[in-house]
């Protein structure tokens, strides 16, 4: 199982890296199912990004460097272990779209706060839905 981790994280930061120092208008990013628990801060130079996809990872914290992404429309991070998340950040992001909160564990303050301040689609399950096995 480590050795699988640190595969993973390995691939994560290649992938990044490359990304990043390609000077790529990288417009997606797919990072799912890897094992992730937090991002590379280097994540906060693709300015460009559209979509980003951690789906099926291990968060527990919002990754709130996605909050500085100016172009990014839709995240995506389902199947995670989230409880709480920045409203008002993400309320205060210029292109956001779309996140999907769907399967984490989100408190009920984030359940009742964020409607009222957000003007995109937050996709949460209702309270205590866990997601099916693979």
């Amino acid at each position: 199982m480590l050795r699988k981790m640190g595969e993973a994280v390995a691939r994560v930061a290649r992938k990044v890296n490359e990304t990043v120092e390609s000077g790529s208008d990288t417009l997606e990013l797919h990072l799912e199912g890897n094992f992730l628990h937090h991002l590379p801060n280097e994540v906060s130079a693709l300015q460009h990004l559209k979509t980003i996809d951690l789906s099926r990872n291990q968060f527990q914290d919002f990754p709130e460097q996605l909050t500085t992404l100016p172009a990014l429309e839709t995240i995506n991070l389902e199947e995670n272990e989230i409880a709480d998340v920045p409203v008002e950040k993400l309320a205060a992001m210029p292109a956001l779209r779309s996140i999907n909160l769907r399967f984490n564990p989100l408190n009920a303050e984030v359940r009742v706060i964020a409607p009222p301040l957000i003007k995109f689609d937050m996709l949460m399950s209702p309270e205590g839905a866990q997601a099916l096995p693979p």
